[in-house]
């Protein structure tokens, strides 16, 4: 198995949510805060946080050595904070990290047990993606040989969607470890 890096897309403004859901208080831990300890106990290595509407209080976030970077351009959507994650990623392969763990920072019912069992499949050339129910989800395993094409094509909201679905994504059905749902509403959280 590839040394795996994990990617938090934490950048957006929660519109809906009315705040930035990377601050949301949950179970005693900021979403953020809760995202980056799920992936490192999953396995991964390095951790990289794209943050953007609440850079600065990401920043003060208990995060480990987790890498906090900005993206300036967050109000054009995920797929410029996956574009600035894997830039902050390039390097890694150097290091030996051979795919990488995206997960979006609203989805406090995905485990670390449905992380870990979705990095099971990690290979340089992997594309994988957590399913519940039959429905694609996080996290989403995007292996080396694939970050020049997922970087080029991620745009608006969709991030990775246009290159997954012109490539083969091997399915990994999570839904006996963990709830896929994100938190789009306080309404929403878990109890």
């Amino acid at each position: 198995m590839a040394s795996v890096a994990g990617l938090v897309l934490a950048a957006g403004e929660g519109r809906r949510y009315g705040m930035p859901k990377a601050l949301v208080s949950h179970g005693g831990r900021l979403f953020v805060e809760s995202t980056v300890d799920r992936l490192r106990a999953a396995g991964c290595g390095r951790i990289v946080v794209v943050a953007g509407a609440a850079a600065e209080k990401v920043r003060e976030a208990d995060l480990g050595d987790a890498e906090v970077v900005e993206n300036p351009d967050w109000p054009s959507g995920m797929g410029s904070s996956l574009r600035k994650g894997i830039e902050a990623l390039q390097g890694t392969a150097a290091q030996g990290v051979g795919a990488v763990a995206v997960m979006t920072v609203d989805l406090p019912g995905v485990t670390a047990e449905a992380i870990e069992r979705v990095l099971g499949h990690a290979t340089p050339d992997v594309l994988a993606a957590a399913t519940y129910n039959g429905r694609r989800g996080h996290p989403v395993l995007i292996g080396r040989e694939h970050w020049q094409g997922v970087h080029e094509l991620a745009q608006g909201d969709s991030g990775a969607r246009a290159y997954l679905r012109r490539h083969e994504v091997t399915e990994v059905a999570c839904e006996d470890v963990a709830d896929g749902h994100d938190v789009d509403r306080p309404e929403d959280l878990p109890r």
